[in-house]
């Protein structure tokens, strides 16, 4: 059985990436009423705000979820972590920090631990601080991203070979051929957050549907670098203000008040695009169906069972030439 699937006690290797405030109850339990295993991102939410999320979650599905704390994004931390421990949420998933505080308290409740890593060095210290598994986060991937840039290519298969516990593959992931590559470089699972904003479940404006349905490869663009904070997003009338304002010599506060969730709240949920962003990874080159979710995992399954399928054909006529 795939070390995924019976950790997290669901059907498909696949999770639900976090996905800040505009995060909802519908998507995440659709995603783990398909077999998945959703996610709540708690953003820059308080305590009380997440708390909301979680019950609406808890009514609409019975099967497993999780909720994704981003430390030294959300003040609240260490609230967060009390919550998921107070509603025996299975698993929780800690990114951008150092999750080492945090694990044996959520271990002491019985709480799986996920954290995203980026790199070989933070991916060893995550398990020696008790991971249970690594989220393994190319730069491809939609919102805030590691400065180290790496790609999902070539991060996998490092994680694999350095790390005794199961990596899951994040950034450029969105269809059955992504997931059967990643499972090819080392991975035991994907984890997907802009394939899932393409989704009749998904909450969000259709301006963003459509901007995803209409996006070529080359539609996203990186912003961030020059206050070392970098961020995926699609090309809008807002980002291009933006990187105006980097070329000007923006600095680091600025930059975050203006890329702030109040900012993906406007572009994500109300659909302006002058006065809002869109967080999108790369693989919105790929996206042209809005289906609901079950139809979504189980293609990707089926797309993935014959990919290496036909894979496994390929080298069986290269072993006999």
């Amino acid at each position: 059985m795939n070390l995924i699937c019976e950790q997290l006690l669901i059907k498909y290797p696949i999770i639900q990436g976090g996905m800040g405030n505009i995060s909802h109850a519908a998507l995440t339990a659709a995603v783990s009423e398909a077999g998945g295993l959703g996610t709540i991102g708690c953003g820059t939410m308080k305590p009380i705000e997440v708390e909301k999320k979680i019950l609406e979650t808890k009514e609409r599905t019975c099967k497993p979820f999780a909720i994704n704390i981003a430390l030294t994004v959300n003040p609240y931390a260490s609230e967060l972590v009390q919550l998921a421990i107070k509603h025996q949420i299975p698993v929780v998933s800690l990114s951008a920090g150092n999750p080492a505080p945090y694990i044996p308290a959520l271990h002491e409740h019985g709480i799986k631990v996920i954290v995203v890593a980026a790199s070989v060095k933070h991916a060893q210290k995550a398990e020696t601080a008790g991971a249970d598994i690594l989220v393994a986060e190319g730069y491809e991937a939609a919102g805030i991203n590691s400065s180290l840039e790496l790609t999902t290519f070539t991060l996998i298969p490092q994680l694999a070979k350095a790390v005794s516990i199961p990596v899951i593959a994040a950034g450029g992931v969105g269809d059955g051929k992504g997931l059967a590559a990643a499972l090819m470089l080392g991975a035991s699972g994907v984890q997907m957050g802009t394939r899932f904003i393409a989704t009749k479940e998904a909450q969000l404006h259709d301006n963003y549907k459509e901007k995803l349905l209409e996006a070529s490869g080359t539609d996203t663009r990186i912003i961030g670098r020059s206050v070392g904070r970098v961020r995926r997003v699609l090309q809008s009338g807002y980002v291009d203000k933006i990187v105006l304002a980097e070329k000007d010599g923006i600095g680091l506060e600025e930059f975050n008040e203006i890329t702030s969730e109040d900012y993906h709240i406007k572009g994500a949920v109300l659909g302006d695009l002058e006065n809002g962003y869109l967080n999108s990874g790369q693989v919105a080159g790929l996206i042209t169906t809005i289906p609901t979710v079950q139809e979504l995992l189980e293609s990707m399954m089926e797309e993935a069972k014959g990919q290496m399928r036909a894979a496994a054909q390929l080298l069986g006529e290269v072993q006999r030439k």
